[in-house]
């Protein structure tokens, strides 16, 4: 959207200054300040951003030496369109907000009106604020309306459409899209009429007319065609490839993906980004600078002040009594505090001591995690790796409800492994809770069949209760609710023989969007005597039991606990001994029909499988190197697999990868010092390790290796995929 964002912007200034040259006077005028904007303004329209920052910087200056706020609010205003289109967003908004503060002294409507636009562009196009967007837009629609000026009115209107069509809010922007159309045919601007074409596409796409929007799209991306304007272009085709992709004609949808694409990396060139950065760092100079000699200035004045007060004097000389005074107390206090100090050193020893103790644990405790994080990781990836594979390969097992209980099981043992091992992260609040659109009698009936086999083996049934009242979609953690429902209701089935397990789950009240659900967990097992109420949600704790009659941990009802604290939540018990028990606790899950759908349509497709990459695998593993080849294999890329870092080595000396995926822990050598000798030899193929370690512990060493991304073990193809394509792109345009 940018062409559209600069024609409001500056196509003004072009018209209103004329043809000048730049000013060489060392005392310039308002008109030859006017003069240097104007050519800045040129230099931005034709992408020379490092002139256009230099020149709008001269003028800054100029301006703010005569203390014009018109013309600073100006200069302001182009510095930011600069970082703006430079993708430095958030300079962009700080230089615009400083502009607007100068526009807002001044008596100038037009400028007012400039840059409250272009910072609804900013939070609608940049930074998805889109709330906050469109209020800037309104507020510079009231000026260009006091201003009587229909053009910028005009321009104003088709931005505040575009920004409510872009969040599905098609009835809000329709009264600005008639207005345009009605207008429209008053104006020369094609750029208009490209995204006007553009618009009225997508909102006849969500009426439901297909031809009227084809027709419409098909004119706008002629129109940018023949006009060279890569800008609208661009939007037009990723427009069209979403009303397309309605269509189903999913072919056509993904060939305008692809030329959207290659527009935007044209539009975008890495080179013009480094050579304004020269430009930009003395820019920010300059500001800081402007600072110092602010507080340069006050301080003089202090300095100048402080010679001339003689009461500055006298409180001097009150303060070197009381200093005095106060040696002579110390002096008095000296032997007191002598001994004192002796008995603090001897217990700061022993602090230490302690200290040293306390460290000496926590690098074992680390150590520890560490290596059962990494022994259980590595099975794990198999297990859900070839889980995919039986479900690729065997298409008649997709509705089997054992292989989903076994994928379910799978994922959800990995992340109770996690927090098991992170037991302590959780305590410090160090977990943060995600928001996915969930269903939440799906989510339950997945933990009942993931448990079927323990039911089974204590001769248990599973009963469901789930409130009808409850909206079909609400939005929060369903992976950590899934593994509350899972320690409770595996804990009620252990402790239960013969008997019933209900979960049961209940709309019990309703505030705004906030839909408060109460969940229970009853059992008519052996229950829990009163005096142990209060213990079983510590950790490591196991009451009622002899050492042969259950298996477990005692973590589970530690980690609900904590889990549940997450939520803002509490769980309460009711039991009786040899009646059973049941547990409660309520979470408020937000329901939103507009926010489910935008997390839903959020939801990344990979878009890159047509693409062919000759990979080079290093791993040790045999049943890691068979997952990770059917997974590269299967996306249409060529895999090689080495078994240690001394093959890899060698074949690299005869052929060439696209990337290398690194295990870490390899025998011979490791992954880190296979990975500097590759880099030593000139190679520069991006390296992803592979590690079934934690991310935090082997980070700084990968990056010093020459590793380019890391990957934790078990992970989703489509993650992996992202990061391949990611991590060769970034290589390809890399000058070495």
């Amino acid at each position: 959207m940018h062409k559209i964002r600069f024609v409001l912007s500056f196509l003004f200034w072009l018209n209103f200054f004329g043809n000048v040259s730049f000013a060489q006077t060392q005392n310039p005028s308002k008109k030859e300040i006017r003069k240097a904007t104007k050519r800045a303004v040129q230099y931005l329209n034709s992408e020379k951003f490092e002139k256009s920052l230099e020149t709008a910087r001269w003028s800054l200056h100029y301006a703010t030496v005569i203390n014009d706020d018109y013309l600073i609010a100006t200069s302001y205003n182009l510095i930011a369109a600069n970082f703006e289109q430079l993708s430095e967003v958030d300079k962009a908004i700080s230089l615009y907000e400083k502009g607007l503060t100068f526009a807002n002294n001044s008596e100038n409507d037009t400028i007012k009106n400039f840059i409250n636009n272009n910072l609804g562009n900013v939070y609608c196009f940049e930074k998805k604020q889109y709330e906050k967007g469109i209020e800037f837009y309104k507020k510079s629609l009231e000026y260009s309306q006091k201003a009587a000026d229909t053009s910028q009115i005009v321009f104003t209107k088709l931005n505040i459409a575009w920004a409510y069509f872009d969040i599905d809010q098609y009835e809000n922007g329709l009264p600005y899209l008639e207005y345009i159309n009605k207008y429209q045919a008053k104006f020369s601007d094609k750029s208009l009429i490209i995204i006007l074409n553009m618009l009225n596409g997508m909102y006849s796409g969500h009426k439901g007319d297909f031809a009227k929007g084809e027709n419409y799209f098909l004119t706008a991306i002629n129109l940018g065609n023949k006009l060279g304007n890569k800008g609208d272009l661009s939007f037009s085709h990723q427009e069209y490839s979403k009303f397309l992709f309605k269509k189903g004609e999913y072919k056509k949808a993904y060939e305008n993906l692809v030329i959207y694409n290659k527009i935007s990396d044209e539009i975008y060139n890495d080179d013009l980004l480094k050579k304004a950065n020269v430009a930009g760092i003395n820019l920010e100079l300059d500001e800081y600078k402007r600072e110092i000699d602010k507080v340069e200035t006050e301080i003089e004045l202090q300095s100048q002040s402080l010679h001339k007060s003689r009461v500055i004097v006298i409180l001097f000389i009150i303060v070197f009594l009381v200093l005095l005074l106060l040696l002579v107390s110390l002096y008095k206090n000296f032997n007191f505090k002598k001994k004192i100090n002796y008995d603090l050193t001897l217990a700061n020893e022993q602090l230490i001591i302690a200290k040293d103790k306390a460290i000496e644990a926590s690098q074992a405790k680390t150590q520890f995690l560490s290596t059962i994080s990494h022994e259980l990781r590595t099975p794990l990836y198999g297990v859900i790796g070839i889980t995919n594979l039986l479900l690729d390969e065997h298409k008649e097992l997709a509705k089997s409800p054992h292989l989903g209980s076994l994928k379910f099981s799978a994922r959800y043992l990995l992340s109770l492994v996690n927090d098991i091992l992170q037991i302590n992260k959780i305590e410090e609040n160090k977990i943060i809770l995600e928001s996915l659109a969930f269903n939440v009698s799906d989510e339950i009936h997945l933990v009942k069949n993931a448990l079927s086999f323990i039911a089974q083996s204590h001769k248990n049934i599973i009963s469901v209760k789930i409130d009808p009242a409850i909206p079909e979609y609400l939005i929060g953690d369903k992976l950590r609710l899934a593994q509350i429902l899972m320690n409770l209701v595996s804990n009620a089935l252990k402790f239960t023989n013969n008997g019933e397990v209900i979960l049961s789950a209940n709309l019990v009240k309703v505030e705004d969007n906030l839909h408060h659900i109460e969940f229970q967990v009853s059992d008519n097992g052996v229950g829990i005597d009163a005096a142990d109420q209060d213990r079983i949600f510590e950790k490591f704790v196991q009451v009622g039991r002899n050492d042969n009659d259950y298996q477990g941990t005692g973590l589970g009802l530690a980690i609900v606990k904590r889990l549940l604290g997450l939520f803002n939540s509490q769980i309460t018990l009711e039991s009786q001994v040899g009646i059973g028990t049941t547990f409660i606790f309520t979470i408020a899950f937000e329901h939103d029909s507009n926010k489910t759908n935008e997390i839903i349509n959020n939801i990344k497709v990979d878009l890159s499988s047509g693409q062919l990459f000759k990979v080079l695998v290093v791993e040790d593993n045999k049943i890691n190197q068979t997952i990770t080849k059917k997974i590269i294999e299967k996306n249409n890329c060529s895999c090689f697999i080495v078994d240690d870092g001394l093959q890899a080595l060698d074949v690299l000396e005869k052929d060439v990868f696209d990337i290398i995926l690194m295990d870490i822990n390899m025998p011979l050598i490791s992954g880190f010092e296979t990975t500097r000798k590759i880099r030593s030899k000139g190679i520069h193929t991006p390296i992803i390790a592979l590690t079934a370690f934690a991310k935090d512990e082997i980070t700084e060493e990968a990056i010093e290796a020459g590793m380019n991304d890391i990957l934790i073990k078990p992970f989703e193809s489509l993650k992996l995929f992202q990061v391949m394509n990611e991590q060769i792109k970034k290589t390809k345009t890399a000058v070495y």
